[in-house]
């Protein structure tokens, strides 16, 4: 048995209160537009087996509508032949015609309002269907958007992030121990300047050493003799 027993059922029902009603909303609007789409087709057929069968009586009206007339032709012929009996038999034809062609003017009215009831159904499910279907849609990404921020929500509070940017930290401090380590490694090396410096100062040491010697009277050894 369907999710709905009867057309009238989907065109009253109210969605909101069967989706908030039910355990899982999205499957529900799958099976409610399911039903609704397979019972548009069923409004069609009928809507078109009703055109069908009106045009089907306009034919056979047409069709009894000239026995009927030719039947009355008969009927005159034989009055005029002096043929009563077969007057009457013509006439008894004629009045068959005649209420065959009543029965199908009266079954005409019917599949014609039934047609006009299978337009206005067909009008109020599509508008039910559509509604179903903007209810679905909403119901996808209210449902795309929740997984999302559990996700997002997941990772924000889960521990293996924290470990990771403890991890990270430690890296960082690590990177720092080995760039001052650098540091260190590149002071102990003398640089350009310092080299200067100390040539500077090896030749005033070497200025004063000699003014020394002069004064207490010894010869000052070259710096070809100190090599």
């Amino acid at each position: 048995m369907g999710l709905f027993s009867r057309l009238g059922d989907i065109i009253n029902s109210n969605l909101n209160a069967m989706l908030d009603g039910a355990e899982n909303p999205e499957k529900i609007a799958r099976l409610i537009i399911q039903e609704m789409e397979d019972t548009l087709v069923e409004v069609r057929t009928s809507a078109a087996r009703a055109m069908a069968d009106k045009k089907e009586m306009e034919r056979e009206i047409v069709h009894f509508s000239a026995s009927r007339d030719d039947w009355a032709a008969k009927a005159e012929l034989a009055i005029d032949k002096g043929r009563e009996d077969l007057a009457r038999g013509a006439l008894l034809a004629k009045q068959k015609s005649e209420t065959e062609i009543i029965r199908r003017q009266e079954a005409m009215v019917i599949a014609e309002e039934a047609f006009l009831r299978r337009q206005e159904d067909l009008v109020k499910l599509q508008a039910k269907l559509d509604e179903a279907k903007a209810k679905h849609r909403a119901l996808v990404m209210r449902r795309e958007a929740a997984e999302q921020r559990i996700r997002m929500r997941s990772q924000l509070y889960d521990g293996r992030a924290d470990e990771a940017i403890l991890r990270y930290n430690q890296l960082e401090r690590k990177v720092d121990e080995m760039e001052a380590y650098a540091d260190t490694i590149r002071g102990g090396e003398p640089g350009l300047a310092q080299e200067f410096a100390e040539l500077e100062q090896n030749e005033s040491v070497e200025k004063e050493l000699a003014a020394l010697k002069a004064r207490k009277g010894k010869p000052a050894a070259s710096k070809k003799s100190e090599g």
